[in-house]
């Protein structure tokens, strides 16, 4: 039976370098490094506290207008307060498909998604 302790992720964007300075000014994820192939810039890992991705540049090998982040969201929960990370994520232009509320299950959540659709779920647990 599987145990896991985290999960990363690898995600293909249109735009690597618009999606990279997304992430880093808009979301507040931190660059770990770059990964190069035959001297390209091929991808870029990233992190936020445990949660690792990588974003690679997609070489266009299933037609450049394949549909991306459809039918997939990825959930962040934190500790942090919620209001104010959503806030700052705003003031850096980040704009919220939900923004924060409370949910009946005890969390409070945000949902955003990034410039290639790929929807994030952030959740708090609601304060006492």
């Amino acid at each position: 039976m599987l145990k896991g302790q985290s999960l990363q992720a690898s995600l293909t964007v249109k735009d690597l370098t618009k999606s990279v300075k997304w992430y880093l000014e808009v979301f507040g994820f931190q660059e770990d490094r770059r990964i190069e192939r035959d001297g390209k810039l091929r991808g870029v890992a990233i992190s936020a506290g445990e949660v690792r991705i990588i974003l690679n540049q997609d070489d266009g090998g299933r037609g450049w207008t394949r549909v991306k982040g459809e039918g997939f969201s990825l959930y962040v929960p934190i500790q942090q307060d919620i209001d104010e990370l959503a806030r700052g994520i705003r003031e850096r232009g980040g704009v919220f498909e939900t923004e924060p509320q409370d949910m009946p299950w005890g969390a409070r959540i945000f949902r955003l998604r990034d410039p290639d659709n790929y929807k994030w779920v952030v959740s708090a647990p609601l304060k006492a």
